[in-house]
Protein backbone atom coordinates (compact mmCIF):
# COMPACT_ATOMS: atom_id res chain seq x y z
CA UNK A 1 0.00 0.00 0.00
CA UNK A 2 2.72 2.37 0.62
CA UNK A 3 5.11 1.41 -2.65
CA UNK A 4 4.40 3.95 -5.66
CA UNK A 5 3.72 2.01 -8.93
CA UNK A 6 7.24 1.76 -10.13
CA UNK A 7 10.31 1.05 -7.90
CA UNK A 8 11.79 4.07 -9.69
CA UNK A 9 9.03 6.37 -8.97
CA UNK A 10 8.84 8.27 -5.60
CA UNK A 11 5.67 7.94 -3.47
CA UNK A 12 3.26 10.04 -4.40
CA UNK A 13 2.94 11.50 -0.48
CA UNK A 14 6.49 12.55 -0.84
CA UNK A 15 5.86 14.76 -3.55
CA UNK A 16 3.30 16.86 -1.83
CA UNK A 17 3.73 19.36 1.32
CA UNK A 18 0.11 18.52 2.41
CA UNK A 19 -2.41 15.68 1.74
CA UNK A 20 -6.11 15.63 1.00
CA UNK A 21 -8.14 18.34 2.45
CA UNK A 22 -5.40 19.02 4.55
CA UNK A 23 -4.20 21.36 2.61
CA UNK A 24 -6.58 24.06 2.72
CA UNK A 25 -5.69 27.28 3.30
CA UNK A 26 -6.79 27.71 7.18
CA UNK A 27 -10.24 29.20 7.51
CA UNK A 28 -8.82 32.37 9.32
CA UNK A 29 -6.31 32.93 6.65
CA UNK A 30 -9.01 32.48 4.06
CA UNK A 31 -11.19 35.25 5.53
CA UNK A 32 -8.34 37.48 5.89
CA UNK A 33 -7.58 37.07 1.93
CA UNK A 34 -11.16 37.73 0.48
CA UNK A 35 -11.86 40.22 2.71
CA UNK A 36 -11.42 42.72 0.77
CA UNK A 37 -12.14 41.07 -2.82
CA UNK A 38 -14.37 42.93 -4.73
CA UNK A 39 -18.11 40.64 -4.97
CA UNK A 40 -20.16 42.03 -7.85
CA UNK A 41 -24.19 42.24 -7.10
CA UNK A 42 -25.37 38.06 -6.51
CA UNK A 43 -28.71 38.09 -9.35
CA UNK A 44 -31.67 36.35 -7.49
CA UNK A 45 -31.47 33.32 -9.48
CA UNK A 46 -27.80 32.12 -6.93
CA UNK A 47 -29.60 30.91 -4.26
CA UNK A 48 -26.78 30.06 -2.76
CA UNK A 49 -23.03 31.94 -3.47
CA UNK A 50 -20.49 32.18 -0.64
CA UNK A 51 -22.01 34.27 2.00
CA UNK A 52 -22.02 31.48 4.56
CA UNK A 53 -19.04 29.56 3.13
CA UNK A 54 -21.51 26.58 1.74
CA UNK A 55 -20.46 23.54 0.41
CA UNK A 56 -21.56 24.34 -3.38
CA UNK A 57 -23.29 27.29 -5.20
CA UNK A 58 -27.00 26.65 -6.30
CA UNK A 59 -28.53 28.28 -8.79
CA UNK A 60 -31.87 28.50 -9.97
CA UNK A 61 -33.30 27.41 -13.70
CA UNK A 62 -36.64 27.50 -13.06
CA UNK A 63 -39.54 26.74 -10.27
CA UNK A 64 -38.70 22.65 -9.64
CA UNK A 65 -35.00 22.77 -10.67
CA UNK A 66 -31.31 24.47 -9.43
CA UNK A 67 -28.20 23.68 -10.84
CA UNK A 68 -25.83 23.06 -7.88
CA UNK A 69 -21.95 23.74 -9.10
CA UNK A 70 -18.75 22.80 -6.40
CA UNK A 71 -14.87 22.06 -7.58
CA UNK A 72 -12.49 20.37 -4.74
CA UNK A 73 -9.07 19.06 -5.70
CA UNK A 74 -5.90 18.37 -3.65
CA UNK A 75 -2.56 16.72 -3.60
CA UNK A 76 -1.83 12.81 -2.52
CA UNK A 77 -3.11 11.26 0.76
CA UNK A 78 -2.40 7.94 -0.10
CA UNK A 79 0.53 6.70 -2.63
CA UNK A 80 -1.72 4.08 -4.76
CA UNK A 81 -2.63 6.70 -7.41
CA UNK A 82 -6.09 4.69 -7.96
CA UNK A 83 -6.96 5.12 -4.08
CA UNK A 84 -5.67 8.26 -4.62
CA UNK A 85 -7.81 9.30 -7.34
CA UNK A 86 -10.95 7.54 -6.29
CA UNK A 87 -10.72 10.04 -2.87
CA UNK A 88 -10.23 12.93 -4.71
CA UNK A 89 -13.40 12.44 -6.73
CA UNK A 90 -15.58 11.04 -4.08
CA UNK A 91 -14.88 13.69 -1.63
CA UNK A 92 -15.64 16.41 -4.92
CA UNK A 93 -18.96 14.62 -5.33
CA UNK A 94 -20.01 14.73 -1.60
CA UNK A 95 -20.54 18.63 -1.98
CA UNK A 96 -23.55 18.01 -3.91
CA UNK A 97 -24.39 15.48 -1.68
CA UNK A 98 -24.45 17.60 1.40
CA UNK A 99 -26.53 20.38 -0.67
CA UNK A 100 -29.26 17.58 -0.93
CA UNK A 101 -28.09 17.40 -4.74
CA UNK A 102 -27.89 14.84 -7.04
CA UNK A 103 -24.71 14.63 -9.22
CA UNK A 104 -24.90 14.85 -13.34
CA UNK A 105 -22.07 15.15 -14.16
CA UNK A 106 -18.13 15.83 -13.31
CA UNK A 107 -15.11 17.85 -15.25
CA UNK A 108 -11.28 16.42 -14.32
CA UNK A 109 -8.75 19.10 -12.32
CA UNK A 110 -5.82 17.37 -13.26
CA UNK A 111 -2.20 18.73 -12.03
CA UNK A 112 1.15 16.73 -12.61
CA UNK A 113 4.98 16.25 -12.65
CA UNK A 114 4.73 14.88 -15.52
CA UNK A 115 8.82 14.31 -15.88
CA UNK A 116 8.56 12.82 -12.22
CA UNK A 117 5.53 10.66 -12.68
CA UNK A 118 4.54 8.02 -15.44
CA UNK A 119 1.65 7.96 -17.50
CA UNK A 120 1.33 4.66 -15.98
CA UNK A 121 0.75 6.50 -12.58
CA UNK A 122 -0.76 9.59 -14.04
CA UNK A 123 -3.63 7.05 -16.09
CA UNK A 124 -4.17 4.96 -12.23
CA UNK A 125 -5.12 8.56 -10.63
CA UNK A 126 -7.62 9.42 -13.55
CA UNK A 127 -9.10 5.82 -13.24
CA UNK A 128 -9.48 6.00 -9.45
CA UNK A 129 -11.31 9.47 -10.28
CA UNK A 130 -13.73 7.38 -13.13
CA UNK A 131 -14.23 4.81 -10.63
CA UNK A 132 -15.89 7.04 -7.86
CA UNK A 133 -18.04 8.78 -10.75
CA UNK A 134 -19.25 5.62 -12.01
CA UNK A 135 -20.24 5.01 -8.67
CA UNK A 136 -22.57 8.18 -8.16
CA UNK A 137 -23.48 7.27 -11.36
CA UNK A 138 -21.85 10.37 -13.52
CA UNK A 139 -19.84 10.58 -16.58
CA UNK A 140 -16.45 12.24 -16.20
CA UNK A 141 -17.52 14.70 -19.51
CA UNK A 142 -14.10 16.98 -19.96
CA UNK A 143 -11.64 18.87 -17.77
CA UNK A 144 -8.53 20.35 -17.81
CA UNK A 145 -4.63 19.00 -17.46
CA UNK A 146 -1.41 21.36 -16.92
CA UNK A 147 2.31 20.29 -16.19
CA UNK A 148 2.76 21.48 -12.04
CA UNK A 149 5.52 20.57 -9.22
CA UNK A 150 3.09 18.74 -6.87
CA UNK A 151 0.53 15.65 -8.30
CA UNK A 152 -3.09 17.74 -8.17
CA UNK A 153 -6.55 15.83 -8.46
CA UNK A 154 -9.98 16.71 -8.14
CA UNK A 155 -13.49 17.66 -9.72
CA UNK A 156 -15.91 20.24 -10.95
CA UNK A 157 -18.70 18.45 -10.25
CA UNK A 158 -21.95 19.66 -11.05
CA UNK A 159 -25.66 18.51 -9.64
CA UNK A 160 -29.52 19.47 -9.78
CA UNK A 161 -31.85 19.81 -7.09
CA UNK A 162 -35.69 20.73 -6.51
CA UNK A 163 -35.21 24.45 -4.90
CA UNK A 164 -37.38 23.63 -2.03
CA UNK A 165 -35.09 20.84 -0.96
CA UNK A 166 -31.63 22.72 -0.60
CA UNK A 167 -30.32 21.85 2.60
CA UNK A 168 -27.92 24.78 3.48
CA UNK A 169 -25.15 25.06 6.34
CA UNK A 170 -27.30 28.34 7.49
CA UNK A 171 -30.54 26.66 8.08
CA UNK A 172 -30.19 25.06 11.97
CA UNK A 173 -32.64 25.76 14.18
CA UNK A 174 -32.59 25.87 18.15
CA UNK A 175 -33.52 22.37 19.67
CA UNK A 176 -32.20 20.73 16.10
CA UNK A 177 -30.47 17.35 16.93
CA UNK A 178 -26.80 16.91 15.41
CA UNK A 179 -26.18 14.07 13.52
CA UNK A 180 -23.11 12.66 12.17
CA UNK A 181 -22.49 10.01 9.21
CA UNK A 182 -18.77 9.00 9.53
CA UNK A 183 -16.75 8.66 12.09
CA UNK A 184 -13.38 10.99 12.60
CA UNK A 185 -9.84 10.70 12.15
CA UNK A 186 -8.58 10.88 8.38
CA UNK A 187 -6.51 13.42 9.20
CA UNK A 188 -4.20 11.48 11.76
CA UNK A 189 -4.45 8.04 10.32
CA UNK A 190 -3.39 9.75 6.88
CA UNK A 191 -0.35 11.13 9.51
CA UNK A 192 0.17 7.70 10.43
CA UNK A 193 0.74 6.44 6.49
CA UNK A 194 3.13 9.17 5.90
CA UNK A 195 5.07 7.94 8.95
CA UNK A 196 4.86 4.78 8.12
CA UNK A 197 3.32 3.75 11.68
CA UNK A 198 -0.14 2.77 9.61
CA UNK A 199 -0.88 -1.17 9.84
CA UNK A 200 -3.13 -2.54 6.85
CA UNK A 201 -6.22 -2.85 8.77
CA UNK A 202 -5.79 0.74 9.03
CA UNK A 203 -5.38 1.91 5.99
CA UNK A 204 -8.34 -0.12 4.74
CA UNK A 205 -10.45 1.53 7.12
CA UNK A 206 -8.90 4.47 6.02
CA UNK A 207 -10.11 3.77 2.13
CA UNK A 208 -13.23 2.49 3.38
CA UNK A 209 -14.02 5.61 4.75
CA UNK A 210 -12.73 8.12 2.56
CA UNK A 211 -14.16 6.35 -0.70
CA UNK A 212 -17.56 6.03 0.70
CA UNK A 213 -19.58 8.40 -1.24
CA UNK A 214 -22.07 10.16 1.04
CA UNK A 215 -25.26 9.21 -1.23
CA UNK A 216 -27.69 9.65 1.92
CA UNK A 217 -27.96 13.58 1.02
CA UNK A 218 -31.02 13.39 -1.48
CA UNK A 219 -32.96 11.36 0.77
CA UNK A 220 -32.26 13.49 3.61
CA UNK A 221 -33.00 16.35 1.86
CA UNK A 222 -36.47 15.06 1.29
CA UNK A 223 -37.17 15.06 4.98
CA UNK A 224 -38.77 18.21 6.07
CA UNK A 225 -37.30 17.80 9.46
CA UNK A 226 -33.97 18.03 8.31
CA UNK A 227 -33.12 21.55 8.43
CA UNK A 228 -29.20 22.00 7.39
CA UNK A 229 -26.82 19.68 6.09
CA UNK A 230 -23.01 19.97 5.44
CA UNK A 231 -19.95 17.39 5.28
CA UNK A 232 -17.38 17.84 7.21
CA UNK A 233 -13.49 18.31 5.78
CA UNK A 234 -10.74 20.16 6.23
CA UNK A 235 -11.63 22.24 8.66
CA UNK A 236 -12.62 19.74 10.79
CA UNK A 237 -15.72 18.90 12.65
CA UNK A 238 -15.31 22.49 14.36
CA UNK A 239 -14.47 23.84 11.60
CA UNK A 240 -17.30 22.91 9.70
CA UNK A 241 -19.72 22.63 12.70
CA UNK A 242 -18.82 26.70 13.29
CA UNK A 243 -19.61 27.65 10.06
CA UNK A 244 -23.53 25.59 10.80
CA UNK A 245 -23.48 27.26 14.02
CA UNK A 246 -22.90 30.53 12.75
CA UNK A 247 -25.04 30.55 9.70
CA UNK A 248 -27.89 29.91 11.97
CA UNK A 249 -27.09 32.43 15.08
CA UNK A 250 -27.42 29.00 17.05
CA UNK A 251 -25.12 27.57 19.20
CA UNK A 252 -23.95 23.91 18.82
CA UNK A 253 -23.25 21.91 21.51
CA UNK A 254 -21.17 18.30 21.44
CA UNK A 255 -21.14 15.35 23.35
CA UNK A 256 -17.55 14.41 22.81
CA UNK A 257 -18.43 10.97 23.96
CA UNK A 258 -20.48 10.68 21.30
CA UNK A 259 -18.43 11.29 18.52
CA UNK A 260 -17.77 8.50 16.17
CA UNK A 261 -13.71 7.68 15.81
CA UNK A 262 -11.81 5.55 13.65
CA UNK A 263 -10.22 2.42 14.85
CA UNK A 264 -6.35 4.23 16.83
CA UNK A 265 -7.05 7.31 15.83
CA UNK A 266 -7.13 8.64 19.45
CA UNK A 267 -3.67 6.64 20.34
CA UNK A 268 -2.03 8.07 17.43
CA UNK A 269 -3.37 11.75 18.00
CA UNK A 270 -1.76 10.83 22.51
CA UNK A 271 1.50 9.35 19.99
CA UNK A 272 1.94 12.85 18.72
CA UNK A 273 0.81 11.45 15.17
CA UNK A 274 -0.99 14.18 13.82
CA UNK A 275 -1.79 16.64 10.98
CA UNK A 276 0.03 20.12 10.90
CA UNK A 277 -3.60 21.43 9.55
CA UNK A 278 -5.23 20.35 12.94
CA UNK A 279 -3.21 23.22 15.05
CA UNK A 280 -3.24 25.38 12.07
CA UNK A 281 -6.88 25.09 12.54
CA UNK A 282 -7.31 25.88 16.17
CA UNK A 283 -5.24 28.65 16.07
CA UNK A 284 -7.92 29.93 13.11
CA UNK A 285 -11.10 29.33 15.45
CA UNK A 286 -10.41 28.21 18.82
CA UNK A 287 -11.21 31.42 20.44
CA UNK A 288 -15.02 30.63 19.36
CA UNK A 289 -15.08 26.89 20.65
CA UNK A 290 -15.32 26.45 24.64
CA UNK A 291 -13.88 23.63 25.86
CA UNK A 292 -13.42 21.41 28.95
CA UNK A 293 -10.40 21.83 31.31
CA UNK A 294 -9.86 18.33 31.17
CA UNK A 295 -9.66 18.21 27.13
CA UNK A 296 -7.06 16.43 25.94
CA UNK A 297 -4.20 17.89 23.04
CA UNK A 298 -4.92 14.78 21.58
CA UNK A 299 -8.84 15.42 21.72
CA UNK A 300 -8.17 18.47 20.90
CA UNK A 301 -6.52 17.25 17.73
CA UNK A 302 -9.67 15.18 16.87
CA UNK A 303 -11.95 18.03 16.94
CA UNK A 304 -9.92 19.96 14.31
CA UNK A 305 -8.73 16.93 12.50
CA UNK A 306 -9.17 17.69 8.54
CA UNK A 307 -11.38 14.95 7.21
CA UNK A 308 -10.93 13.94 3.32
CA UNK A 309 -14.40 13.20 1.82
CA UNK A 310 -15.86 12.89 5.68
CA UNK A 311 -19.30 12.55 6.58
CA UNK A 312 -22.61 14.42 6.47
CA UNK A 313 -23.52 16.69 9.37
CA UNK A 314 -27.02 16.45 9.72
CA UNK A 315 -29.06 19.64 12.21
CA UNK A 316 -32.93 17.81 12.26
CA UNK A 317 -35.73 18.42 14.65
CA UNK A 318 -35.81 15.83 17.35
CA UNK A 319 -38.82 14.09 15.67
CA UNK A 320 -37.15 13.57 12.52
CA UNK A 321 -33.83 11.79 14.34
CA UNK A 322 -35.18 7.98 13.79
CA UNK A 323 -35.86 8.50 9.91
CA UNK A 324 -32.71 10.26 9.67
CA UNK A 325 -30.78 7.67 10.73
CA UNK A 326 -32.65 5.18 9.07
CA UNK A 327 -31.43 6.66 6.24
CA UNK A 328 -27.92 6.72 6.81
CA UNK A 329 -28.75 2.87 7.89
CA UNK A 330 -29.88 2.22 4.51
CA UNK A 331 -27.55 3.75 2.54
CA UNK A 332 -25.00 1.74 4.38
CA UNK A 333 -23.65 4.42 7.30
CA UNK A 334 -23.94 1.80 10.24
CA UNK A 335 -21.41 4.11 11.94
CA UNK A 336 -23.73 7.47 12.34
CA UNK A 337 -24.34 8.95 15.19
CA UNK A 338 -26.51 11.78 17.60
CA UNK A 339 -23.36 13.76 18.57
CA UNK A 340 -25.22 17.09 19.94
CA UNK A 341 -27.66 19.20 20.11
CA UNK A 342 -28.56 23.29 18.72
CA UNK A 343 -29.44 26.28 21.11
CA UNK A 344 -30.20 29.73 20.81
CA UNK A 345 -27.14 31.61 20.25
CA UNK A 346 -24.83 32.17 23.54
CA UNK A 347 -21.25 33.33 24.32
CA UNK A 348 -19.67 30.85 21.87
CA UNK A 349 -21.15 29.31 18.96
CA UNK A 350 -19.81 26.08 19.77
CA UNK A 351 -19.30 24.71 23.09
CA UNK A 352 -17.75 20.95 23.65
CA UNK A 353 -18.80 18.68 26.60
Amino acid sequence: MNLPISPSEPRLTSLSHGGGCGCKIAPGVLSEILKNVPQLPFPKELLIGIETSDDAAVYQINDSQAIVATTDFFMPIVDDPFDFGKIAATNAISDIYAMGGTPLFALALVGMPVKVLSNKTIARILEGGSEACRSAGIPIAGGHTIDSVEPIYGLVAIGIVDPQRIKSNASAKAGDVLILGKPLGVGILSAALKKDVLGPEGYAEMIANTTKLNSAGPDLAKLSGVHALTDVTGFGLAGHMLELARGSHCTAHIDWSQVPLLSNVLQFAEDGVVTGASGRNWESYGHDVAIPSNFSAAQLALLTDPQTSGGLLVSCSPESVKEVLEIFNQHHFIGARVIGQMSKSQEKPLVIS
